[in-house]
């Protein structure tokens, strides 16, 4: 099994031991995503509508790099540190997609990385 590692200079670099994304044959697998701004190394946090929107810009960077887009997403996960933020997030989440919807599970956790209170993560096939 052959795996590429992809990287963009337009998402925020790995925060610990894995890469943005791997490819192998035709399968993206793309790590999670927080709102990092990928220029500044700073926090998103204005609000949960922006912090989602930096999620997804650091997800389409990736995909963009890989060769892809949100059209090719199979499947996301989403890990949100409050259930109560779900409906914008959820709007945030749908702006970027259009036709079918990937399949996705939502999930609370008590905790994510540099305390962001959103995490994204997708697979798509390229």
């Amino acid at each position: 099994m052959e795996k590429l590692v992809i990287q963009s200079s337009n998402a925020p670099a790995a925060i610990g031991p894995y890469s943005q994304a791997i490819k192998t044959g035709n399968l993206l697998f793309v790590s999670g995503q927080i709102p990092l701004n990928p220029e500044t190394g700073v926090m998103m946090q204005e609000n949960i509508e922006v912090e989602t929107h930096q999620v997804m810009k650091n997800l389409q960077a990736i995909l963009t790099e890989a060769g892809g887009s949100f059209t090719n997403v199979l499947k996301a996960t989403i890990f949100i540190k409050n259930m109560n933020d779900f409906t914008q997030i959820n709007t945030v989440y749908a702006s970027y997609f259009t036709g079918t919807f990937p399949a996705r599970e939502t999930v609370e956790v008590a905790r994510l990385p540099k305390d962001a209170n959103v995490e994204i993560s997708v697979i798509a096939a390229l």
